[in-house]
């Protein structure tokens, strides 16, 4: 395939995870509709977990995932799985009280708080600057999602401060998951997290059905079906395979896609307005994520505040 080609079936594969994923967040929004949070996320991430590691075992789609030591399966458990267990159930119960495009915008946000958690020691004055200039343009963004929350009671603010603890556990399990991938592949890393955290979840997710039971029918199970094989081993495969070839910040720009096709899926097949206050805190959330990754010195010269 020519370098073109290459290129263009990147872009063509990232295209289709973000789709994917705005498909998946409108189905967890669907589906903590009529199941329990907890057991919603517990089985998703079980199932989705093990299929990983079936790719893994038996294809060469994901790299090579040699056995783990004792003191890697500890560390999977701890640094991992109980974070990522601990994201899902806050994304779920956030996607029970408020749209789920407001929960996926929190996520968006996410590269500012990770430049955040980076610290300030050892930084010159620009990058102090450009961090927390990307920092305020965010917060700018959140603070347009709490406003009706926050100022006509028209919002659910325990749902949106959910999906800002969202964005925040999702931003430690990506810096556990870079610790981790010191050692192992990004995909045995994602695989064993999963599927950890499902079984961490799966003891109270069965509690929450055991008193009420569980409502079980054809759509329900083909949505969970949806999220466990598409929004889950399909898209972060194409994910994958388009960070085996760029760079992870060259990725991570399409994060800001998912927002926008979230909103899309859950208006035309849940009915969530599109109104004029996400599309401000989308524009200014990327604003920030773009303003924080940018290097600006080429671009405004003499104007860019000199290196100390």
């Amino acid at each position: 395939m020519s370098a073109s080609g290459s290129h263009g079936a990147i872009v063509a594969g990232l295209v289709v995870a973000v789709f994917l994923w705005g498909g998946h967040n409108a189905g967890v929004k669907f589906l903590v509709g009529f199941w329990p949070p907890v057991w919603t996320g517990a089985t998703r991430f079980l199932c989705a977990g093990l299929l990983l590691l079936a790719v893994l075992r038996w294809t060469r789609w994901l790299g090579h995932a040699p056995p783990l030591s004792r003191e890697q399966k500890r560390r999977l458990w701890i640094r991992g799985g109980l974070v990522l267990a601990l994201y899902i159930v806050a994304f779920n119960l956030a996607a029970q009280l408020i749209p789920v495009s407001h929960v996926a915008l929190y996520l968006g946000a996410s590269p500012v708080w990770a430049l955040l958690a980076e610290g300030w020691r050892g930084r010159t004055a620009r990058e102090l600057v450009k961090r927390y200039a990307a920092a305020g343009l965010a917060l700018g963004g959140l603070v347009v999602l709490f406003w009706p929350a926050l100022g006509t009671g028209a919002g659910h603010l325990p749902g949106e401060a959910l999906g800002l603890v969202c964005s925040v556990l999702w931003t430690a399990y990506g810096r556990q998951c870079r610790a981790l991938g010191m050692e192992m592949s990004g995909s045995a890393v994602t695989a064993h997290t999963m599927w950890r955290a499902g079984v961490l979840l799966l003891p109270l997710g069965l509690a929450e059905i055991v008193p009420r039971g569980l409502p079980v029918d054809g759509v329900l199970l083909l949505v969970q079906t949806y999220c466990v094989v598409a929004g889950g081993a399909v898209a972060y495969m194409l994910w994958n395979t388009a960070l085996r070839h760029w760079n992870t910040s060259e990725v991570y720009l399409f994060n800001n896609l998912i927002p926008p096709c979230t909103m899309l899926w859950a208006h035309f097949c849940l009915g969530e307005p599109m109104t004029a206050s996400f599309w401000l805190a989308m524009g200014l959330v990327v604003a920030g994520v773009l303003a924080g990754q940018t290097n600006w010195e080429p671009r405004l010269g003499r104007f860019w505040i000199p290196e100390e």
